[in-house]
């Protein structure tokens, strides 16, 4: 009896550093997926230019209308566009995506921190940075939604830009990096059961 627990706790530290390797490398594979979304995010937010409808295109800062020989003459007052409420709804939504950059920054930098400084306080640390993640989430999708809102009429799928879907694609990556970060913390609350004391 005793060989056979000494050989079971032989084969549950001989797995072990598996299981640790495969928690950093899914740690590192979300950290790298978050960085990924913070560039597409940022890079879509600083272009601004998301949606091109009738020879306009509308923008979280911009509004310009293509002239001849495809010459676009812009404008930060989106009054121009004579759109009800256009200015203030724009402002709403650059504050959120932008807001949401803020927020993933800083989740990163948390979740960076968690998994270099090995302290009593990683796993808090972990987790509140995949809580950021996702309100990063919350607020660049907010952002984005309100923008759709607010040029309902002028929306077309073909006339989404190419910095929207980077955003898009971004918003994903929050969101699904944020509920896997918090599935992994949650999972590494759990109790071991050893078998030796099965």
């Amino acid at each position: 009896m005793t060989a056979i627990k000494m050989q079971t706790q032989k084969m549950h530290s001989c797995r072990r550093p598996k299981m640790q390797f495969l928690e950093i490398f899914t740690r590192s594979l979300i950290i790298l997926c978050i960085a990924l979304a913070i560039i597409l995010s940022s890079i879509s937010v600083c272009d601004g230019h998301w949606l091109f409808a009738n020879a306009k295109v509308f923008g979280l800062w911009h509004f310009c209308i293509m002239e001849q020989h495809g010459v676009p003459n812009c404008t930060t007052d989106l009054n121009v566009a004579s759109i009800h409420g256009l200015q203030v709804g724009l402002i709403f939504s650059r504050t959120a995506v932008s807001f949401g950059v803020v927020a993933a920054i800083f989740g990163l930098e948390l979740l960076i921190v968690s998994q270099v400084c090995e302290d009593p306080h990683s796993r808090k640390k972990w987790s509140f940075g995949s809580q950021l993640v996702l309100l990063s989430f919350a607020l660049s999708a907010t952002g984005m939604l309100s923008f759709v809102i607010w040029l309902w009429n002028q929306v077309s799928f073909m006339g989404f830009t190419l910095t929207y879907w980077c955003q898009f694609t971004a918003v994903f990556l929050f969101f699904l990096n944020g509920i896997s970060g918090l599935h992994i913390h949650s999972l590494m609350q759990l109790p071991i059961v050893h078998p030796g004391n099965m």
